[in-house]
């Protein structure tokens, strides 16, 4: 299907992709770890979305909107979109869109965003919010992208055209979806394993799953870029951490297939302790108190989703302590949730 009658056909289009919970190996997905020892990370999808929505319009210009952050911008489609600092994520996905696939053509339209979670949370926000533009992109234009595709051109987006600090988990969970062990072998070549958890597991998991929400972090890119120059210099604390969290993914994966949730809570709390010796910043008393506090109301595990120094910390306590280890985060004023684990990745539709 060519690009211009896929859009005469659909003038406007949603998509959503799904938030991720990092289970295990975080961290090791990002350069240069990736490239000199290969990574591994096993996350899981939630029932958190980030949702776009694409419209063609006849004014002759872009407009770009975030309902979440209040933010919006409208400009001239005739040349790339200026990469100012002001909602740069979509005007970024414009530019490469209409430029690697639209041969270069201007084309008026409107897109928009809305994400169920604050960016800087740790639940991937920001990869997925491309993904989801990305997806609706493609249902639009009839655009070749598969789940592949998509993942690495939003890699490619964050990483090279805004020169954003990140991993490459983020991108690849949203376009899937569902439990997912990943493997990182050199800069471009990915492999992604969807795992079949029996469904009894998944229930017990969403029983025992809560989140809390310690703030925005404000130190996730600082925390990114230590991490990658404590491997360049050979730091042996921080490349050992890597080593075992990578392990600690292998050994998640080997959990939650067996069902062994015993085993799937002492490896998250083993990776917790081997994330912290990765940088500086990734704890704080924060997140100490919020550990602290769960722990002593029965929570079994606890770690920071995402680079750390903030944003949600996944817990995992039995059904009948759950009641009492949400109370003793909300007295100290934290925000607590819980969740269902999902299995579709990004999809679009036609409104």
């Amino acid at each position: 299907m060519s690009s211009d009658f896929a859009a005469r056909r659909c003038p406007q289009v949603r998509a959503r992709a799904p938030l991720r919970l990092g289970l295990a190996g975080g961290g090791t997905d990002v350069s240069p770890y990736a490239e000199l020892h290969g990574g591994a990370v096993m996350n899981a999808t939630i029932d958190r979305y980030i949702y776009a929505s694409l419209g063609l319009t006849e004014d002759g210009r872009v407009e770009v909107e975030s309902h979440d952050l209040g933010r919006h911008q409208r400009l001239p489609c005739g040349e790339a979109l200026p990469i100012d600092g002001t909602l740069d994520l979509h005007k970024a996905i414009y530019n490469r869109v209409t430029r690697d696939f639209l041969g270069g053509r201007a084309v008026s339209m409107r897109i928009s965003t809305f994400s169920e979670a604050p960016a800087g949370s740790g639940l991937g926000s920001s990869s997925t919010l491309v993904v989801a533009v990305l997806q609706a992109m493609t249902e639009l234009f009839g655009l070749p992208l598969g789940e592949y595709d998509l993942a690495q051109l939003a890699y490619r987006i964050e990483r090279e055209d805004l020169r954003l600090a990140g991993g490459r988990q983020d991108q690849y969970a949203a376009a899937f979806g569902g439990f997912n062990f990943m493997e990182f072998h050199g800069r471009d070549n990915v492999i992604v394993n969807p795992l079949r958890i029996k469904r009894e597991v998944i229930s017990e998991l969403e029983a025992q799953t809560i989140l809390c929400f310690t703030g925005v972090s404000r130190e996730s890119a600082t925390i990114i870029a230590e991490q990658s120059r404590n491997v360049e210099q050979g730091a042996s604390r921080s490349i050992q951490a890597m080593h075992a969290l990578k392990d600690s993914a292998v050994a998640m994966k080997q959990a939650l297939l067996k069902g062994d949730l015993a085993e799937v809570s002492r490896t998250l709390d083993a990776g917790w302790s081997s994330k912290r010796d990765m940088a500086s910043g990734i704890s704080n008393p924060q997140i100490e108190d919020a550990l602290q506090a769960a722990r002593g109301a029965g929570a079994t595990a606890g770690k920071v989703s995402g680079a750390g120094g903030g944003g949600f910390i996944m817990f995992l306590a039995p059904l009948e302590r759950r009641r009492a280890v949400m109370a003793a985060l909300n007295e100290r004023g934290y925000r607590t949730e819980t969740v269902r684990y999902t299995a579709e990745g990004a999809t679009a539709w036609r409104r």
